[in-house]
């Protein structure tokens, strides 16, 4: 009779084995149901632009509804400073700094810069390049502004939004996200000011340097163009900085 090896106790792997792999299947099929033949990163990233869009159109909302209050908040500080002194001086003294605060529309001669992604090839990526290589990024878009501001300009806006001391400039894919609003390319900013100061500026800077040359190598938009007369609104944001403390 032949002798059949005695089997000991289970251990714990000898469980375990198998409830891993079950799950593992429940996973696979999860996986595969949810996907539906599609790339669950491309899900993920259409839910990124949808919850973007959501945001966007909230944004949109709150603008339409702040700029209501602060008409009537201005509409109560003019009657109040019609009958206190103490108050008109105070608004006196606070209309002096609104032009540099970016708070009242500006216009005068200054430029435009136009920053686009490389257009789209049948024949591939150019030899060497990277899909990353061929958008406009937001060091482009932040190089450009800060040597606009360093060229001594009065005032700059992207996409017709004024930037004040508190603006960031942030990119999400090739879109564009600005006080709360998102942008797709081209991206325009335009700015008053001494146009051949700027042009030099632009020339010197070194961010600006580096878009030169993927403008070069790969084909992306970098177009700057004097403008005679450059009409830029007022910011009309919030202005309270909701994330910074002080120590």
């Amino acid at each position: 009779m032949p002798r059949f090896p005695r089997l000991g106790r289970p251990s714990v792997w000898t469980v375990l084995v198998p409830v891993v792999a079950l799950v593992a299947g429940l996973l696979f099929a999860t996986s595969s149901r949810t996907a539906l033949g599609t790339d669950l990163r491309a899900g993920e990233s259409t839910q990124l632009s949808s919850l973007i869009e959501q945001r966007d159109a909230a944004v949109a909302r709150q603008q339409e509804e702040l700029a209501v209050v602060q008409q009537r908040v201005q509409a109560l500080t003019d009657q109040a400073a019609s009958r206190d002194g103490e108050v008109a001086a105070a608004q006196g003294e606070g209309q002096q700094g609104l032009a540099s605060a970016g708070l009242t529309a500006l216009s005068g001669p200054g430029i435009s810069v136009t920053l686009d992604d490389a257009p789209p090839t049948t024949g591939g990526l150019p030899n060497g390049a990277t899909a990353d290589d061929l958008v406009i990024h937001q060091s482009d878009v932040q190089g450009v502004v800060n040597a606009l501001w360093a060229a001594g300009a009065d005032g700059v806006a992207i996409m017709g939004q004024r930037l004040i001391a508190t603006s960031a400039v942030i990119c999400v894919g090739n879109t564009l996200l600005l006080q709360g609003r998102k942008y797709s390319p081209p991206f325009v900013v335009t700015a008053v000011g001494s146009p051949p100061q700027m042009r030099q500026q632009l020339g010197a800077a070194y961010d600006v340097r580096l878009l030169e040359e993927a403008v070069e190598d790969y084909g992306l938009t970098f177009d700057v163009a004097d403008q005679r007369e450059v009409t830029l609104p007022a910011y009309d944001g919030v202005l309270e900085m909701q994330y910074a403390r002080t120590g």
